[in-house]
């Protein structure tokens, strides 16, 4: 009953956070690209302030399953560089993933199961074949959105540890390619544009290597079964 009282307030302050200071309107590349004078201008001025605020922002992104994540991670890079971007966005990114796979676990089952139960089913497998791999996997190519990993994997039997270190690595390289063309920003002309092809195979490519031990565990225990027979 507690963790769930924590969790529902949570929420309700992101909520509140999202509607009085009107976060939407900012979440954009054209804002980003308008302000940025603005935003170096601060950091330099208040370096841990605006560490603390852009993780507090992510979180809220992250968990409440709003879009501007790709935005927030552009501007990270933008502010902070590349590589100090990727691992202040990883803070974030991880912590409001956590935040919604426990919040669709403990509060927001029965909605998340009528809205997105259809979907459930190769999330299941998948984590009983090998949690980690799979999760791995889920991060690095996109099969299916983030937030619907996030609410999904709350409904399967995954442990949270599994979830959160999973997640904490998966997400890293996509992280560092938005970081590093966020530190680019001003050839950056569209979204789409980040992301291109190549980067998107080389995703592809990660992910399948993440699934070879679940890949060998299952063949390695069809051999066995036919061994025995």
């Amino acid at each position: 009953m507690r963790k769930k009282l924590i969790l529902a307030v949570a929420i309700a302050l992101g909520f509140a956070l999202l509607y009085f200071s009107d976060l939407r309107q900012y979440l954009s590349l054209e804002s980003l690209k308008a302000n940025r004078e603005a935003l170096d201008a601060f950091y330099g001025r208040n370096a841990a302030v605006t560490i603390l605020g852009f993780i507090g922002v992510y979180i809220v992104v992250t968990a409440l399953s709003l879009p501007g994540a790709t935005v927030l991670t552009l501007a990270g890079g933008a502010i902070f560089g590349a590589l100090n971007a990727t691992l202040i966005v990883n803070v974030g990114a991880t912590a409001g993933a956590a935040l919604a796979f426990l919040a669709a676990r403990f509060l927001l089952r029965d909605w998340v199961e009528r809205k997105f139960g259809d979907k459930l089913q190769p999330f299941n497998e998948g984590f009983s074949r090998n949690a980690f791999h799979y999760i791995l996997f889920l991060r690095l190519v996109p099969v299916f959105p983030f937030f619907l990993v996030n609410l999904l994997s709350g409904l399967t039997q995954a442990p949270f540890r599994i979830y959160f270190f999973g997640t904490m690595l998966g997400i890293l390289p996509g992280s560092f390619v938005y970081a590093n063309a966020g530190s680019n920003l001003a050839s950056i002309e569209s979204l789409s544009g980040v992301a291109s092809p190549g980067v998107l195979g080389a995703f592809a490519l990660l992910g399948l290597f993440a699934l070879i031990p679940a890949f060998y565990k299952r063949w390695k225990g069809k051999g066995a079964a036919v061994h025995a027979g």
